[in-house]
């Protein structure tokens, strides 16, 4: 029987609404684990996912028949709902509209995956504006800064 066969993995990063530090320490494990349920409960794998304060990143390997619109929208639903149910914090909490999503070869994934799961000490040199630019320019995506995350100023 023939089947389809594919490999793609996609690198997507996506900020708090107004880049709000609110991602704390004592349960970003547990977002992270309960993100990675959500993307493999989807039938796509989880190969790294990692971030900071105000924003996350995530590699997956993606099959063909996923969408991944509706894939982040049901990640950020669904991890929303999660943080609210177990209180981690007493303000709202959402993530922001819009999202980075960026393809890489075989031959690059385990660099991104190391990227995706070094963030903290990444962001120790740059910020999450300088980070995101770059990733933007590097894939030669147009974009208006106006249209871009809300800042807070750095």
């Amino acid at each position: 029987m023939p089947g389809t066969f594919s490999q793609i993995y996609i690198h997507v990063v996506f900020a708090v609404k107004g880049r709000q530090s609110l991602i704390n320490k004592t349960w970003e494990d547990r977002l992270y684990k309960y993100i990675t349920g959500t993307v493999q409960n989807k039938e796509q794998k989880m190969i790294a996912i990692n971030g900071v304060r105000d924003h996350i990143h995530f590699l997956i390997g993606m099959k063909p028949s996923c969408c991944l619109s509706d894939l982040v929208r049901e990640v950020k639903k669904s991890s929303n709902e999660f943080i609210k149910t177990e209180k981690f914090i007493k303000f709202k909490f959402e993530w922001q509209e819009g999202y980075g999503a960026f393809s890489h070869s075989h031959s690059n994934f385990k660099v991104v995956a190391k990227y995706v799961m070094n963030q903290k000490e990444h962001h120790r040199k740059k910020s999450f504006k300088e980070e995101y630019i770059k990733l933007l320019k590097q894939f030669e995506v147009d974009f208006k800064e106006e249209y871009l995350f809300e800042w807070i100023e750095d």
